[in-house]
């Protein structure tokens, strides 16, 4: 009967250390300062509590009484009042802690203690429990984190370009504000993310339209932490010419132009000789028919006269007489060809004018 007793009585005791847990990032990096945000979760015996009934404290692990977060506000040591709060609600098991204005010796380590209040009004607690296994350290940071660039290689003129800035941080209260020094703010969208419990990155996507004159310019992207600590990374932008034909297509295009309109050009203009020759054969017909009757002669005939025997001809062919005019003295007696001569009765041979004798010549050369 007394064993069973006593684990009745162990079952329904209201603190049993077993269910004391509390979820705690035990390493985080804290920017001098700036800000910090500790997660927190817990969990405890009584089962679902409202935050009126639970008290909530942050203490260093070397002292329980040396609060740097307390309810009351005249209980926290004077260098961390007022610069810490809590952003959970208790009564969702929620304790997670902000720290601002960091100094470089608030490196912790910083416990969790959760007390549980009789009623709402009684602030008196019969429950408490430290939870010294599972604290949080900072790691402290003099220089703010350089955001990281992402980015192609090279730009294309007038195509749109995307730069992405992203930086990392531990304070999401206070996000770092990304700016840029080209463009406008509605050019780039932001995203906030958890990388990992007690880490988060903020990111900006810019995207522009770079031109010729952007080429071997700087894209700089600035982080501004809380309370002003900044940091900033450069890149270079190199932007290359669109791919652009007219200079191909352009010159290809006239040469084929102008080879058309010269073929146009020959076409008509061997039309129209071929009509004008048309024309002259037909007018010269005579002509030419006469030529192609001296060819055949000449050919047939052999060489020709020489120019000297072409001219005796032509005098010769104009100065013979007919048969009947003239006389044969070699058969006359010597009285006779005496007589005759000294009467004058023998006829002269004829020559025709100059003026005829050259239109003779004329139509003989033709």
């Amino acid at each position: 009967m007394m064993v069973f007793c006593l684990l009745v009585a162990a079952l329904s005791s209201p603190v049993v250390t077993e269910e004391w847990k509390a979820d705690v990032v035990n390493f985080l990096d804290a920017l001098v300062s700036s800000c910090v945000v500790v997660p927190c979760s817990f969990t405890h015996p009584r089962g679902p509590l409202p935050t009126s009934r639970l008290r909530g404290i942050w203490h260093r692990s070397t002292n329980h009484k040396e609060y740097i977060y307390n309810e009351d506000n005249t209980l926290i040591v004077d260098s961390f009042r007022g610069r810490t709060k809590l952003l959970g609600a208790l009564g969702q098991n929620n304790c997670t802690l902000e720290i601002i204005d960091i100094k470089d010796h608030d490196n912790g380590p910083f416990c969790f203690r959760i007390e549980l209040a009789k009623t709402s009004t009684d602030t008196s607690t019969t429950d408490k429990f430290s939870f010294v296994e599972q604290c949080v350290q900072f790691k402290m940071l003099t220089d703010p984190p350089k955001p990281i660039l992402n980015h192609a290689k090279t730009a294309i003129q007038n195509h749109p370009y995307t730069v992405t800035c992203s930086v990392t941080h531990t304070c999401p209260s206070h996000m770092p504000k990304l700016t840029w020094n080209k463009g406008t703010a509605d050019m780039a969208t932001e995203i906030h993310r958890e990388v990992q419990r007690g880490l988060w990155e903020v990111q900006s996507i810019l995207t522009f339209i770079p031109e010729e004159k952007d080429d071997h310019t700087d894209v700089t992207c600035t982080a501004a932490f809380h309370e002003k600590p900044e940091s900033s990374e450069t890149m270079t932008l190199y932007v290359k010419r669109a791919e652009n034909y007219n200079h191909i297509i352009i010159p290809t295009v006239v040469g084929i132009g102008t080879a058309v309109l010269f073929g146009v050009f020959c076409i008509l203009m061997v039309k129209k000789y071929k009509t004008r020759i048309a024309e002259l054969q037909r007018r010269d017909g005579s002509v030419l028919n006469r030529l192609s009757r001296m060819s055949r002669r000449i050919r047939s005939d052999g060489p020709g006269p020489s120019h000297s025997d072409q001219r005796r001809s032509i005098w010769s062919r104009f100065s013979r007489r007919p048969k009947g005019e003239m006389l044969d003295l070699d058969h006359m007696p010597n009285n006779v060809k005496s007589k005759s001569c000294a009467d004058g009765k023998i006829s002269k041979p004829r020559f025709p004018s100059p003026k005829r004798y050259l239109l003779l010549l004329n139509l003989t050369s033709k």
